[in-house]
């Protein structure tokens, strides 16, 4: 399967790492133009000139705009008016009591995980649908399904992302635009790996040491290993490409197996 996206612009929201670099990247070396974001300049001018090294030929526009905010919303479409493919990546997680959770931090998390992703959503969709072709993406979790303990608010907002993700897909039915979510399973960033080595043997090499972290403490895996990036990555690009035209309304996994679930 050759994925062509030459012609094609994408917006992917919080970019400068991880898996949204990751899927910045695929996009990109699939022929995109590519919105890199982040919230300062110099950060994401930082990404674009990793991007450019690493994907040769790559076409990559700054948006150093903070889209947890309308204001930088705009400032997002200033930079980037038109986007074929808006991926909304961006989110913030954390652990907490869930009885000591303030009233000022879960609306911090939904005006980031959920209300940023909304507003660039109706921003965005207007001009695909007016096209008549269009791709929109949310990254979910599997937190989103198997709500934790510890990260109730993280959680629900996740959820929350999902009943966004099919209502704009029913606002779009018929235009060409599908809206889909990718539920992303534990995976390896930034600060995984030392997270995993608190609770494993340290003498123990990085293969081993996830695959008993995952063991002992995800053992609901079916992958038994941390997902890399980059194949949260594939998904969302297969979902960005003609061959999945006829996928619209979904919560598609990317989970290893972790969610003890047939659906979504």
């Amino acid at each position: 399967m050759q994925i062509d996206l030459s012609g094609k612009t994408a917006l992917v929201t919080g970019s400068t790492q991880g898996i949204g670099y990751a899927i910045a990247k695929g996009l990109a070396a699939s022929g995109a133009r590519v919105g890199l974001n982040g919230r300062t300049a110099e950060r994401v001018e930082d990404a674009a000139a990793q991007l450019r090294a690493e994907v040769s030929g790559a076409d990559v526009v700054v948006v150093d705009a903070d889209v947890s905010t309308a204001e930088g919303a705009a400032r997002a479409v200033e930079l980037l008016p038109d986007a074929d493919i808006l991926v909304n990546n961006l989110g913030i997680f954390g652990s907490a009591d869930p009885l000591a959770i303030s009233d000022d931090e879960w609306r911090r998390y939904f005006e980031v995980n959920v209300l940023a992703a909304v507003r660039l959503t109706r921003l965005y969709l207007p001009g695909m649908t007016d096209r008549g072709w269009g791709r929109v993406q949310y990254i979910a979790s599997d937190s989103a399904i198997v709500t934790p303990t510890e990260m109730i608010h993280y959680g629900v907002s996740k959820t929350a992302l999902l009943g966004v993700s099919r209502g704009f897909a029913k606002a779009a039915a018929g235009t060409g635009v599908t809206v889909n979510s990718v539920i992303a399973g534990p995976t390896h960033t930034g600060g995984v790996e030392d997270f995993v080595y608190e609770l494993v043997d340290k003498s123990l090499e990085w293969d081993a040491a996830q695959r008993e972290f995952m063991r002992v403490h995800r053992p609901q895996s079916l992958l038994q290993r941390l997902i890399e990036p980059e194949e949260i990555a594939n998904m969302v690009v297969y979902l960005a490409s003609k061959f999945a035209s006829a996928t619209t309304g979904g919560a598609l996994r990317v989970d290893g197996g972790y969610v003890d679930s047939i659906l979504p």
